[in-house]
């Protein structure tokens, strides 16, 4: 058995950090689906490939809300966040070796500590490991449509279009500052110790210090 293990919304300012993992006992069914990285897919394209991915191959799914994040950051690094939410999704069975599409700049290094975590499988760990490897491809879609998912469900919630969560992404950024401007506080599912969310809470409370 092979696992992938892949994530969707590390750098995003608002909502969840999702990892999934995808168990195969081959490339050969991910293949014929025609898996590739969930970044190069269509929004339907990615539906589709999940529904399929999900009906002939194991996968589990970790996620960690900003709150979490928030709270994690006071303790480690967003790499170490990550390397938890890895090995726990790729724990979930057995497996005899892991591909890892790798946050860390150092690809051995974390290669090392999630095989000394992960307890016996083999673990590589490669930058744009979802490019390379089919399994890794499949986890990048079930990590990505999990995420897009819940974004919809937030997006729900506040009624108001929320964009794609990222800093890069001027819908989201402007949701987040019209919020603290009206409300004083970001709105939920931000992840509040991002710079940028921390820079619009100081302009902020310089703009009511000096209203007065």
């Amino acid at each position: 058995m092979i696992c992938g293990v892949d994530e969707a919304g590390r750098g995003s300012a608002l909502g969840p950090l999702v990892v999934g993992a995808v168990y195969s006992e081959s490339d050969a069914a991910l293949i014929d689906i025609g898996v590739r990285d969930s970044k190069r897919l269509s929004p339907k394209a990615r539906e589709r490939m999940y529904e399929q991915i999900t009906a002939v191959c194991g996968f589990c799914v970790v996620c960690a809300s900003a709150s979490e994040i928030d709270d994690r950051r006071k303790a480690m690094s967003l790499n170490d966040i990550e390397l938890g939410m890895f090995v726990e999704a790729c724990s979930s069975r057995p497996a005899s070796i892991v591909y890892a599409d790798c946050p860390d700049v150092d690809e051995a290094g974390f290669s090392r500590d999630m095989r000394r975590m992960m307890k016996g499988a083999e673990v590589i760990a490669r930058h744009k490991a979802d490019d390379v490897f089919p399994v890794v491809s499949a986890a990048s879609i079930v990590a990505k449509v999990t995420r897009d998912r819940m974004v919809e469900d937030i997006r729900s919630e506040l009624g108001a279009d929320i964009g794609s969560g990222y800093p890069s992404d001027s819908v989201t950024m402007g949701f987040i500052e019209k919020w603290i401007r009206d409300n004083g506080v970001p709105p939920p599912h931000t992840r509040c110790s991002w710079e940028p969310v921390r820079r619009m809470m100081t302009v902020s409370k310089n703009t009511r210090i000096s209203d007065w």
